[in-house]
């Protein structure tokens, strides 16, 4: 994500880190957005053939705009149990259901649903403050964060453990540009 956008959430986020409450906050330097999960342990040469996939979606794709909108909790506000900015690009659901596929095609049972597209920003462990947490995000529920240039796409190893996740890139997929092109 851009410094434009991690600001703004971190701006969003900071009074909602203040408020005693059940909710994990997320680090800004662990805002990612997942296009698929795929597992905690992965076959070496399921993997290999998801790789050279994934060389050939990411030649195939221009650098494209995403756009942060909104905020919001899955599966929703009197249920939470995980809290979200919204993202908004056709580029990026497209982008994600060709990684779905090729993820079915190498061997990955089907997510299920439809792709929706965010940035995870906290985690509900109970609804200790939800009240006033909720206040907050409904009045952020149209907010702009900004946009950003997306031009590439990154394979990631979660490290489980200790307070926070770590993600370890695996393997980085650069997108065509216009250059290349001609």
């Amino acid at each position: 994500m851009s410094g434009e956008i991690e600001r703004a959430i971190g701006e969003m986020v900071h009074p909602l880190r203040e408020q005693r409450s059940g909710v994990r906050w997320v680090r800004p330097a662990n805002l990612h957005l997942t296009l698929r999960f795929l597992g905690d342990a992965v076959d070496r040469n399921v993997l290999m053939a998801l790789d050279r996939n994934l060389t050939e979606i990411a030649a195939q794709t221009s650098p494209f705009m995403l756009h942060a909108r909104g905020t919001g909790a899955f599966p929703n506000l009197d249920r939470p149990r995980t809290i979200w900015v919204g993202l908004v690009s056709e580029q990026l659901v497209r982008l994600a259901r060709q990684v779905e596929d090729t993820a079915v095609e190498v061997g990955f049972a089907p997510e299920g649903g439809p792709y929706t597209p965010h940035l995870t920003i906290g985690r509900v462990r109970d609804l200790h403050g939800w009240q006033q947490i909720r206040r907050l995000l409904h009045q952020s529920s149209i907010h702009d964060f900004g946009s950003t240039l997306i031009s590439e796409m990154t394979l990631y190893r979660s490290i489980l453990g200790g307070e926070a996740a770590q993600y370890q890139a695996l393997a980085r997929y650069p997108f065509v540009t216009a250059a290349q092109v001609s």
